[in-house]
C-alpha cells in the first residue's frame, strides 16, 4: 500500500499522538510506502529514518478553503491508496479511502471566552458539518478512549463497529532530557498544557488559594505558551490579588520534564477530554495524579489517581490537601501510576492502527 498519512498537526498540542504513531510505524512496517503530510514550517520537524518513509509538504491551513479546494487537488494528484487523517479537518469532498482520528468533540461542546464568540460559533457550525461527513464517509474512525467513542456515535448515528478505540500511551524522558528550571517555590503543584475555558485553570487557581491558608509556601506552576487564553487567567488572577502562581510561557521539554520529576502533584481540572494524556505523562515521571472525574479521565486513569467534582474549587483544594498530608497516599498513588500506565503502549497503538489499515484497504 501506499498511505498517506496527515500529519499536519504534529507541531501542535496533539501531535504527540501524530509523532509517537509515525516514529513506531517504522519500526514495525517495513512493507508499505508511507507520504507524511506536513505543513511547510514543520518539514524538520520530524525526520524518517525508514526508507518507505518520506516527508511531503501540504501547507493546507485547518478549516480552510484551501483544505476543502486545494488539499483535495493535492491528495487526488498524489493518489495514495489509504490516507489517514489524524483529525477530522480535511477535504470532505475527497472521495478515495481513508481512515480518520477524532480525538474528541471539545470544538462542537465548549466555548472558549479568548475567541470571537462569532466566528467561533461558525466555526462550530462548520465543525459539526465537517464531523458528521467525515464520520459518514471514513471507512474506520479511530478514538483514543471508550468515552469519545460513545459521544461519536451517539452525535453522527454511525454504526459503532466503525469505530475503533485505540488507546495512547506516554513515556518518561531519559536523564539525559532532563535541565534544571529555577522556580521560587520549596514546593508545588504542575499543571501542563492550554488555559481554553474547558481546561478550568481558574477554579484550579481558587482551589490552590484555598490551599494556601494551611501551606503559604506552595506554588502553582503553570506551564505553557502565554497566549490570549493564558494571558486572560494571568490578568484575572492578578486583579484578585492571586499569590504563587507562575506563568512560565514557553520552557523547553528538558525544562518541563524537570518540573514533572520535581513536583508534590500533578492536578489536572479539565472539564472535557478525549484522552487525558498530560495525567499519564506524569505518571510516567513518578508524579501523583489529582484529577476531574470528568468525560474520560476515569476511565483512563482507573484508581491510579484521585478524583475531584472540578466545579467545585473547594473540593478539589480537599482532595490535593489529602495527598500533601499524606506520604503513604502520594507512594501508593506513584505505584499505582506506573502500573496504569503500563496497560498502555505506544507500539501497541501503531500496531493497532496499521491492522486497521490493513481491514480499510481490503473493504
Amino acid at each position: 500500500m501506499h498511505i498517506a498519512i496527515d500529519a499536519r498537526i504534529i507541531n501542535s498540542s496533539t501531535g504527540t499522538y501524530v509523532e509517537r504513531l509515525l516514529t513506531y510505524l517504522e519500526i514495525i512496517d517495513q512493507k508499505n510506502q508511507y507520504s507524511v503530510l506536513v505543513k511547510n514550517a514543520d518539514r524538520n520537524f520530524w525526520k524518517p529514518t525508514n526508507p518507505n518513509f518520506s516527508i511531503k509538504i501540504a501547507d493546507f491551513a485547518n478549516y480552510s478553503l484551501n483544505e476543502q479546494t486545494k488539499f483535495k487537488t493535492f491528495l487526488d494528484k498524489l493518489h495514495p491508496d489509504l490516507v489517514h487523517f489524524c483529525m477530522p479537518q480535511q477535504p470532505i469532498l475527497y472521495k478515495g479511502k481513508s481512515v480518520t482520528t477524532i480525538h474528541d468533540l471539545t470544538l462542537l461542546k465548549t466555548y472558549n471566552s479568548d475567541k470571537n464568540w462569532l466566528i467561533y460559533h461558525i466555526k462550530q457550525l462548520i465543525g459539526r458539518f465537517v464531523f458528521m461527513s467525515v464520520a459518514k464517509k471514513s471507512k474506520y474512525i479511530i478514538t483514543p478512549s471508550k468515552y469519545t467513542k460513545d459521544e461519536l456515535t451517539k452525535f453522527s448515528k454511525i454504526d459503532s463497529k466503525k469505530v475503533s478505540v485505540i488507546y495512547e500511551s506516554a513515556e518518561p524522558a531519559k536523564i539525559s532530557d532532563i535541565e534544571a528550571y529555577k522556580q521560587p517555590y520549596s514546593n508545588y503543584l504542575l499543571y501542563v498544557g492550554q488555559q481554553s475555558d474547558y481546561k478550568n485553570i481558574i477554579r484550579l487557581a481558587e482551589a490552590h488559594q484555598i490551599l494556601l491558608k494551611k501551606y503559604p509556601d506552595l506554588g502553582l506552576i503553570l506551564v505553557g505558551r502565554i497566549n490570549k487564553a493564558a494571558q486572560r487567567n494571568k490578568d484575572i488572577f492578578e486583579k484578585k490579588n492571586y499569590q504563587n502562581i507562575l506563568f512560565t510561557g514557553f520552557i523547553s521539554n528538558e525544562q518541563r520534564n524537570w518540573l514533572y520529576k520535581n513536583s508534590k502533584a500533578y492536578v489536572f481540572p479539565s472539564l472535557m477530554e478525549g484522552f487525558g494524556l498530560p495525567g499519564l505523562e506524569a505518571m510516567a515521571y513518578g508524579l501523583p495524579v489529582i484529577s476531574s472525574r470528568s468525560t474520560c479521565l476515569p476511565e483512563i486513569y482507573g484508581d491510579a489517581a484521585i478524583y475531584f467534582d472540578p466545579y467545585e474549587p473547594s473540593d478539589i483544594a480537599n482532595k490535593i490537601d489529602g495527598l500533601l498530608e499524606n506520604g503513604s497516599l502520594r507512594d501508593e498513588l506513584i505505584k499505582k501510576g506506573y502500573l496504569q500506565l503500563s496497560k498502555y503502549s505506544w507500539k501497541k497503538m501503531a500496531q493497532e492502527t496499521l491492522s486497521i489499515y490493513n481491514e480499510a484497504f481490503k473493504d
